[in-house]
């Protein structure tokens, strides 16, 4: 997780980006659209489909936070898989001799009659998502974090026809859980989206089971900001890109007919032909943002990455020095890479970093920026901490530093617009899917 509490007031637009930034809303009406805002998700307002709680979901004993609905035409499928990479052993935990990885696969469905929508989080999962040292902003209590339902159906059969596939890294500390919004609006229109959580490394894991190893709900090793311990940090990217790289690998079985899932688990009626391993993009935020791009320099197979905010360089070894670069930033690439940002998070290692990307001939390079927001503006957080505001459960001050003053009807939009404009262009889904 890269902490930077500084409050998204910035104006000035640099690296060439400013006619593309999203205007946001003056923190003075940061009340208000906390107000507005919770009232349009919570009738999931222009988003085709009502986010109302329905008959059989679980109730919660305080508010019930809800997801924007996706703008897609298609319905979707949803399954997670248990990836176990016996090549690897575990490299924060000693005890644990393998690596594993847990990914939520979303994905385009025939029908979704008689499936039941799935819960952003499990329970177990829920009850460990708070973690001061990580998010000291969200609310320690008054949430049941399990109750947010998703709009997407577990188990529903695939829509047929082969999909581009994505692959979402999180931010350090987050969970996969907290890209939801994102991953949903591009599976409805026809992406297989597939979120990666990353154990010892996320703030919960949850398994299927427990493992002689490990519990079945497994807790970050991260108590700070990673860039302040070079060595941690080089790890932590390390681990991150093979753990992206590895579940290439596994999703290239399961488009081959195989069933990867370490249980054996029933695998939704279609899933692996849905997916078609030549055609991948990855997108991730902050430091799941550093995993895209330099994933995508040392494998062939990704054609396109988005960097939500990662740095592009290592932290310094020493006051006053430089960071090392990543060979991302360093060589360039020769395939499509956008950098979107916010003006709530700049520092001199951001715009070093990222303008020596952008230094590459070619094009292949673009920078974005959306205005009066913060860093977690690309996660699901952007919705629901208005909606923590409206609930009396989140301060003014702890939602701007969280996600901006930037109203959800604005930043939500322009996060999914900017991703699935960008995808479009460069893996775009087949007309026949």
């Amino acid at each position: 997780m890269f902490r930077k509490d500084a409050v998204a007031n910035a104006t000035t637009n640099t690296g060439g980006s400013r006619g593309a930034g999203v205007p946001g809303v003056s923190r003075r009406a940061v009340t208000a659209s906390a107000v507005a805002a919770a009232a349009l998700l919570v009738t999931g307002g222009g988003g085709g489909g009502s986010a109302v709680a329905r008959p059989g979901e679980r109730q919660a004993a305080g508010p019930t936070l809800r997801l924007p609905a996706p703008t897609g035409p298609y319905p979707i499928g949803t399954t997670e898989l248990h990836l176990v990479d016996r090549a690897r052993k575990d490299p924060w935990d000693p005890a644990i001799p393998v690596r594993e990885v847990m990914v939520t696969v979303f994905y385009p469905a025939r029908t979704v009659h008689g499936y039941p929508r799935a819960p952003q989080m499990s329970v177990g999962a829920a009850r460990e998502i708070i973690d001061p040292l990580l998010h000291p902003e969200l609310p320690k209590a008054g949430v049941d974090w399990a109750a947010t339902p998703t709009h997407a159906h577990t188990g529903a059969p695939a829509r047929a026809g082969r999909r581009p596939v994505l692959l979402y890294s999180p931010g350090g500390g987050d969970p996969r859980t907290m890209g939801t919004t994102t991953a949903e609006e591009l599976a409805s229109h026809g992406y297989a989206v597939v979120t990666v959580d990353h154990p010892g490394d996320a703030s919960e894991v949850a398994f299927p089971c427990r493992a002689p190893w490990r519990p079945q709900v497994r807790h970050t090793v991260l108590r700070g900001d990673p860039r302040k311990d070079p060595a941690f940090f080089r790890a932590l990217i390390a681990t991150r890109i093979a753990d992206v790289r590895f579940v290439l690998d596994r999703l290239g079985a399961l488009a081959a007919g195989r069933n990867p899932d370490a249980e054996g688990r029933r695998l939704p009626e279609g899933l692996g032909r849905a997916l078609d391993p030549r055609r991948v993009g990855v997108y991730g935020h902050s430091a799941g943002g550093t995993t895209a791009a330099e994933a995508m320099y040392e494998d062939r197979r990704i054609g396109a990455a988005v960097d939500l905010e990662g740095y592009l360089n290592h932290p310094p070894q020493a006051p006053g020095e430089e960071g090392e670069l990543f060979p991302v930033a360093r060589d360039g690439v020769d395939r499509p890479l956008l950098l979107l940002g916010t003006d709530g998070f700049r520092d001199g290692d951001i715009d070093r970093s990222w303008g020596a990307m952008l230094a590459h001939p070619g094009g292949r390079t673009r920078r974005l920026r959306i205005d009066d927001a913060a860093h977690w503006v690309f996660t699901d957080y952007a919705a629901m901490a208005p909606q923590l505001q409206a609930a009396g459960l989140m301060t003014a001050r702890d939602r701007v530093k969280l996600v901006g003053g930037v109203d959800p009807a604005v930043s939500v939009p322009a996060v999914r617009g900017h991703l699935l404009s960008f995808f479009a262009r460069h893996l775009p889904v087949r007309a026949a899917g």
